[in-house]
């Protein structure tokens, strides 16, 4: 039988690199750099949106309280005992994520009401509103969306940039 060698190559006979040069990784580094600063804000916002949806989602959820109370009494005022679901007195249960859902002055009436989700944590600065006839504005926007300048009557700013 046969026997092959294979021969072991020695440090001499390799060719090839044997490490990254410096020029190499500096591109790699410039190139990494250039990434995160697209990705990091663009991410950020993303956060932030996601906060805002809480406040969009808790005006939603207390409106249909508000009608089904409306169902049940002819009103949306209060009437003792009952109170009316965004006047309750315990703010767990009206606090959804970072906002808290209350009623806005006047008080609601027999036929009226009006909803305001305030932003707090993170939503900081974020105030949303819907009323009876669901019509909802934007009052504020949480600290960081650029080009916010004032209300929007007429629907809900949840993105960076958005138009009224």
């Amino acid at each position: 039988m046969k026997q092959h060698s294979v021969p072991r190559q020695t440090l001499r006979n390799r060719s090839g690199s044997r490490g990254f040069t410096l020029i190499e990784i500096m591109i790699t580094v410039v190139i990494i750099g250039v990434l995160a600063a697209i990705a990091i804000p663009s991410y950020q916002d993303y956060v932030r949106r996601g906060y805002v949806v809480d406040g969009t989602n808790a005006l939603a959820t207390v409106r249909a309280d508000m009608e089904r109370y409306f169902q049940d009494n002819r009103t949306y005022a209060t009437l003792d005992p009952l109170t009316t679901p965004c006047a309750v007195s315990d703010t767990n249960k009206r606090t959804f994520g970072n906002f808290v859902v209350s009623c806005t002055d006047p008080v609601p009436t027999a036929t009226e009401y009006k909803l305001r989700a305030t932003g707090t944590g993170p939503a900081n600065g974020a105030i949303y509103t819907i009323d009876h006839r669901n019509v909802r504005a934007t009052e504020g926007m949480p600290s960081g969306w650029s080009g916010w300048t004032s209300p929007c009557i007429s629907s809900w700013i949840v993105k960076k940039g958005q138009a009224c």
